[in-house]
């Protein structure tokens, strides 16, 4: 029986790993063309002016794509969707799923409403005003302020919310039947319709007096759309057909709402302090494009192992509960912990030195000059210290989302939240430390306390997670990142500095895949010395996937 126990873990670990392969490789589809556009916008749109006035616009329907997208909805509409698939049957599942469509299609377009109509107030709040400080920068096209571009975009951009809770929904339904790749590519085709669109409208909406941003505007909507009705053919094959019905007294939609309602910080800690956040960086000209652009970067790993190990542990997690089996449920939370670590760990330490190069890289184009590039590699060194931390969050929370537990979440991370507020209001109001590392700082160490304390909570709630295993797994991890990064470091430095300099495409492309390719072989080299089976397991998958094609 023992025997038996144990092989059903190794196979629940392997689907767990094979599935997250998959959404690893489509995240890392969309993540890079993400960072393409970001590319884009900064080669057209200098970063004190236009590129400001973007950035703050789409922080507002960008805000809530990363709690819908990746968290709040889909959490929720999962964990309410097997339960109800498992103990009501699958009509009720379906009918559970058009009632969700329609409810968020209900308020979604009255939040859209009303966002257009008081958009003026939001980023006046977020902008304090400061924007106004560069009124003789963006005189063209009918703008006299960037604020004033700012409340332009931001109108523009809000019927975006609409279709990416739409899609989330989408998402929802597809990981609760066991399809993830779909739905992690989804969010490529939002940032493929993005960026051609933004790049055409740069050249050609001049032309009929329109300000050359509006078309990266425009693409954040066409993207939007795009990413719900990609996934529409995939539902239809699953069982889903649409049915126009609506109700506020159904039980599993109450649930959904009860898990949704006061999860937005409990979940989305990341996403609220960023958006918090905005208060404090558009205290001067280019933070605010510094800042969201380093994210964007640090966002790719995140993306890669954070999103795509939690995407796929959820919903094995939820089913597990649902069925009483805590065993499993501690055994697949804890191999999902082990394996985020074997990837995040190397993955800040390689951020961390090629934090320069990465960034001169990717932006230091057009009309980004040598400043922008040092400041937002300075703003991702900061980043890559959390970046374990904020993918740690996204699988603690599905512990307790599994458990339909959201009040642990909520308190912590209220509390993490107002730290990160009190923080920044010490370092920039108070100009403790009036420098944009500060608020990046404030949101490392905050997100990455709610992670501890939310691990410690959990482990009371159902008891052991296996942790004690994690420990000398973790100190072999560091020990193979700390040599990989030293690697990472020599090749850096000799090609940039002995050899090819850093001006021009081939150099710069030669800083940052050369030190990339020779870490990842030491770190390869590591691994297997100290036997970590947990990167075996991720190669495995890799080996196997090429052997079929």
């Amino acid at each position: 029986m023992k025997e038996k126990a144990t092989k059903s873990a190794e196979e629940q670990n392997q689907n767990v790993t094979r599935a997250a392969g998959i959404v690893s490789l489509a995240v890392m589809g969309s993540r890079i063309l993400g960072l393409a556009r970001e590319t884009a916008i900064g080669y057209y749109f200098p970063s004190k002016t236009s590129a400001d006035a973007f950035y703050l616009a789409f922080r507002i329907p960008n805000f809530l794509r990363d709690m819908f997208g990746e968290g709040i909805l889909s959490k929720a509409f999962i964990t309410t969707f097997v339960a109800t698939e498992a103990e009501d049957g699958k009509e009720a599942a379906w009918n559970l799923a058009n009632r969700i469509f329609n409810l968020t299609s209900l308020v979604l377009i009255c939040l859209t409403g009303l966002g257009i109509v008081f958009a003026p107030t939001i980023v006046d709040v977020l902008a304090q005003n400061n924007f106004d400080k560069d009124l003789d920068i963006v005189d063209h096209h009918g703008f006299v302020s960037k604020i004033e571009l700012a409340i332009y975009l931001t109108q523009l951009m809000f019927p975006y919310l609409l279709f990416v809770s739409l899609a989330a929904t989408a998402m929802g339904l597809l990981n609760s039947k066991g399809k993830f790749g779909i739905p992690a590519s989804a969010s490529t085709f939002f940032n493929l319709s993005s960026l051609l669109i933004g790049i055409s409208g740069y050249y050609l909406l001049p032309l009929a007096g329109i300000h050359p941003v509006t078309g990266m505007a425009i693409g954040v909507i066409v993207g939007g759309i795009t990413q719900f009705l990609i996934q529409v053919p995939s539902m239809y094959r699953v069982g889903f057909r649409y049915r126009p019905i609506l109700s506020l007294r159904n039980s599993r939609v109450l649930q959904v709402i009860h898990l949704i309602g006061p999860a937005v910080l409990g979940v989305a800690v990341v996403q609220v302090n960023q958006f918090t956040n905005t208060f404090f960086i558009t205290s001067d000209s280019g933070w605010l494009t510094w800042i969201s652009r380093a994210y964007r970067v640090v966002h790719l790993p995140i993306g890669i192992f954070g999103v795509a190990i939690s995407t796929v542990a959820l919903p094995q997690l939820a089913k597990f509960t649902t069925a009483g089996d805590t065993q499993n449920f501690r055994n697949s939370l804890s191999y999902a912990l082990r394996l985020l670590l074997t990837v995040t760990i190397p993955a800040g330490i390689g951020l961390m030195v090629l934090s320069e190069p990465i960034c001169r890289l990717l932006y230091e184009w057009g009309v980004t000059i040598d400043e922008d590039t040092t400041q937002t590699a300075g703003l991702l060194f900061v980043y890559a210290f959390g970046l374990c931390g904020f993918s740690t969050l996204k699988i603690v929370t599905d512990g307790f989302y599994a458990y339909k537990d959201i009040r642990a979440p909520v308190i912590v991370s209220i509390c993490a939240v107002a730290l990160n507020i009190c923080l920044n209001y010490l370092f920039i109001f108070r100009e403790l430390f009036l420098d944009p590392r500060a608020v990046v700082f404030s949101t490392v160490l905050t997100v990455t306390l709610n992670s501890a304390v939310l691990l410690f909570l959990l482990r009371r709630k159902v008891g052991r997670l296996g942790l004690r295993s994690v420990v000398p797994l973790a100190f072999k991890i560091l020990i193979a990142s700390a040599v990989m990064g030293v690697v990472c470091w020599v090749t850096n430095g000799f090609i940039e500095q002995d050899w090819l300099g850093t001006e021009g495409i081939i150099p710069r492309i030669a800083n940052v895949f050369a030190p990339i390719v020779f870490s990842v072989l030491a770190l390869i080299g590591m691994y297997k010395a100290l036997r970590v089976t947990e990167f075996d397991d991720i190669l495995n998958i890799f080996k196997r996937r090429f052997r079929n094609q």
